[in-house]
């Protein structure tokens, strides 16, 4: 497929940068991909469409405060730094990018806190934004982790003007996030309740989390019109062996796998073996899915409302066929349904 038929047209008014008071009352868009019906609902009514023993797969990696602002030495001219990835624990070595670029080169240094408590080095250049860090920190490695995230802010989404507040720090994260690494909430997972997580225990339906630590690949523009030609930023996920059996043993008794975001989508897909079977795995992945496709493990996909173009769009629309969910974000335009990641929720189902 092409580029260009992944525009939505969606008004700019309908990206919201504010989450609802209580995560699970969010709208919520019920597409049934083998009719194309559509149903409107409010997310925690989800729990309506799955019975005993269905299982739902959650993406447990955790955010981290990614953005910093600091000043550069000398000349004392403000910089923010985004932190992708720690590339060396006993260096203290990061992966970043660095605004504004043009002012930022090797060997100057950079402080960070109200009492430049915090220092780095800028020791190589790696795109035209990146930079590699070195923090200058005597401590243990824990100490240093610590000290760094306090400076840290939520990264929120690009298309989310406003910076981030006190509330994003929890509201941008899922209530079972665990294992830090991600730069990108798993959006689809904020819509979930403690509330609505014990009703899904109470009708026996079953959670199983793998890790997928989300980076900024997924809101990197598409360059190319020819999606074949795409190449994703690969990133770090973990799918246990445990969880493998158990969500073979489902499938393989009937039941319904529900994958809560499209990254969990793309970890399934992954893994998964020439009997449709997924398998353990722990490593790097770069699996970019576009229509058409077909998937081995979900029978069900919870998401948001993406923005045009957009990597996200592509794979839901690849679940849940190329025209209903092109159809379903026009009903949803009609509908003033809210998009982003603090928006409403879409449930792709047979």
């Amino acid at each position: 497929m092409k580029l260009s038929e992944f525009d939505t047209r969606m008004p700019q008014e309908l990206v919201v940068d504010q989450p609802v008071e209580n995560r699970d009352e969010s709208r919520l868009m019920v597409l049934h991909r083998k009719t194309g019906e559509i149903e409107h609902k409010v997310f925690k009514e989800i729990i309506d469409y799955f019975d005993d023993q269905d299982v739902f797969i959650f993406n447990d990696t955790r955010v981290f405060p990614a953005k910093l602002y600091g000043n550069k030495e000398k000349t004392g001219a403000k910089i923010e730094v985004f932190l992708l990835r720690e590339l060396n624990e006993e260096h203290k070595l990061w992966d970043v990018l660095v605004e504004p670029a043009r002012k930022i080169r090797i060997g100057n240094k950079l402080y960070f806190g109200l009492d430049d408590s915090m220092v780095a080095e800028v020791i190589d250049n790696t795109t035209s934004r990146g930079r590699t860090l070195r923090f200058l920190y005597d401590g243990p490695h824990d100490e240093f982790k610590k000290n760094l995230f306090e400076l840290g802010h939520t990264p929120l989404p690009y298309y989310i003007k406003r910076e981030p507040v006190e509330e994003d720090v929890e509201r941008y994260q899922t209530i079972y996030a665990r294992n830090e690494g991600a730069v990108v909430a798993p959006a689809a997972g904020l819509h979930f309740s403690r509330e609505l997580m014990k009703r899904l225990e109470i009708k026996g339906i079953r959670d199983e989390y793998l890790t997928l630590h989300i980076g900024l690949g997924s809101y990197r523009d598409i360059d190319v019109e020819d999606l074949t030609k795409h190449r994703m930023d690969s990133e770090q996920m973990e799918v246990s062996e445990d969880l493998s059996e158990r969500v073979n043993a489902a499938q393989d008794a009937g039941h319904k796998i529900c994958a809560v975001g499209t990254s969990v989508l793309r970890a399934l897909e992954s893994t998964v073996g020439m009997n449709g079977h997924i398998k353990p795995f722990s490593g790097w992945t770069n699996k970019f899915i576009f229509p058409p496709y077909d998937f081995s493990t979900a029978h069900a996909l919870v998401t948001d409302f993406h923005m045009p173009y957009s990597i996200m769009l592509m794979i839901t629309a690849a679940f849940g066929g190329y025209e209903q969910v092109m159809n379903a974000y026009k009903v949803a335009i009609e509908e003033k349904y809210r998009f982003g990641a603090y928006g409403d929720a879409m449930l792709i189902i047979d």
